[in-house]
């Protein structure tokens, strides 16, 4: 059916979850099709407790920028952070038993009220948002500073929360309505087109990415093609795999105001320095320790809305999601090597990489027991000491190990020692 000409368009959609960097997102993909579509108005179902001071603040600043105009139908609760978008719109209307306020800062980690200088930034937006709306801004620093008493509606030690006469008593309601499109048929709307925001099939995808379960399998594969590739260097697929993966991991928390760029560079910066540890650097030191807790920390950063280490915002149900994934993760990557590398070697595209086959000593091969009497004995190598490997002296072929570092192939070697299965040996000086 096609659209009467002239015929008003009212755009919906829902706040009905915590406010986080998702439903942020959310509003602005839905604010930005309701503009597209130049409908006449935007109709928000809220029914929230709260979340994410900072992600409240970015959604009412695009809400009073908007020049479509912009109603809220509170459905259940607009608490906290819901509060405040919920004064910014330009009419509020409430279902029956609805409510509006109750909105202190409490911290990530226990609930608490967070320190005065979020509650005094609470307060002015709540104040300043008020104002740009014709609202008691007395009344809207109430609902978040239970020292702010106003004669008649609120006690010291109590923050104000609304019913729906009480909101409409005080200005913060225009009407009750059963449902919206009650509300609809009183503005004389009920014939308009609805546009109900649908979530596009990008956004369901960037959603299972940031499930904790896909988001475990991936950092198990940036685990495991890391230390793949550090095993095998030059094959290039397991680095592949571990690339593809931390992709995948990090665009969607990007996508989502979660994973900011320095998180990512920090990701990258971690890779960096296990391969200067691994390739350059003799033992595991510290850039091996700086690499694995740049690598393994700015996973974890990238799942939370934290502000440069301020975690006063994080709830922390979710900082101990963080941390448990990334760690049973890792774990499980470890589990995963453990018992995957012995079976790589059966694979056939891996077999010229590993030593699969008996190494007779009529092809120049000796046991892995030696003899005192080789100390002194100059070689070369055979095959990269990193710090163990091969070497060959006198046409036979030594199980090795330098004295920590990196020896490449041919290099010339003399033996220090003899360790039972294998050669000490070290750099012979020219």
């Amino acid at each position: 059916m096609y659209a009467q000409e002239n015929q008003k368009k009212v755009f919906t959609f829902s706040i009905d979850k915590d406010i986080d960097p998702g439903m942020n997102r959310r509003v602005k993909l839905a604010m930005e099709q309701a503009e597209a579509l130049q409908v006449d108005l935007i109709l928000i179902e809220m029914d929230t407790y709260g979340g994410a001071v900072t992600d409240a603040d970015e959604i009412r600043t695009r809400i009073l920028a908007s020049e479509i105009p912009i109603y809220v139908f509170i459905n259940k609760d607009a608490a906290s952070a819901g509060a405040l978008i919920s004064i910014a719109c330009d009419s509020i209307y409430m279902a029956p038993g609805a409510s509006i306020g109750a909105a202190t800062v409490v911290n990530g980690t226990d609930g608490a009220a967070a320190p005065d200088k979020y509650q005094s930034y609470m307060r002015s937006m709540m104040r300043s948002t008020a104002e740009a709306k014709g609202r008691n801004p007395q009344l809207a620093e109430a609902m978040v500073d239970e020292k702010l008493v106003v004669e008649g509606i609120s006690d010291e030690n109590s923050v104000i929360t609304f019913s729906v006469s009480e909101a409409i008593k005080n200005g913060f309601c225009e009407g009750e309505f059963p449902s919206q499109e009650a509300l609809l048929k009183a503005q004389n709307l009920d014939s308009a087109q609805i546009i109900t925001y649908e979530e596009q099939a990008v956004d369901s995808i960037i959603s299972y990415f940031l499930s904790p379960a896909v988001s475990g399998f991936l950092i198990l594969l940036i685990i495991g093609g890391i230390y793949f590739e550090l095993q095998t260097p030059g094959v290039g697929f397991p680095l592949a795999v571990a690339l593809c993966a931390a992709l995948l991991y990090f665009i969607p928390f990007y996508l989502n105001g979660l994973a900011e760029n320095w998180e990512i560079l920090a990701f990258f910066i971690g890779l960096i320095l296990l391969a200067i540890e691994f390739f350059v650097l003799p033992g595991f030191g510290v850039f091996g320790v700086a690499g694995v807790v740049l690598t393994l920390g700015s996973l974890v950063l990238g799942m939370l809305p934290n502000q440069a280490f301020d975690f006063d915002w994080v709830p922390s149900s979710l900082l101990f999601e963080a941390l448990l994934t990334v760690i049973l993760a890792a774990l499980a990557a470890i589990g995963v090597v453990l018992w995957l590398t012995p079976k790589v070697n059966q694979w056939g595209a891996f077999k010229h990489l590993t030593l699969v086959e008996t190494q007779e000593r009529t092809q120049g091969y000796t046991s892995s027991t030696y003899s005192e009497n080789l100390i002194g004995k100059v070689g070369k190598v055979h095959s990269r000491l990193r710090p163990s490997g091969k070497v060959e002296i006198e046409g036979d072929l030594y199980d090795a190990y330098s004295r920590g570092e990196f020896l490449d192939q041919g290099m010339t070697i003399e033996v220090i020692s003899t360790e039972g299965t294998s050669l000490r040996v070290k750099k012979k000086e020219d």
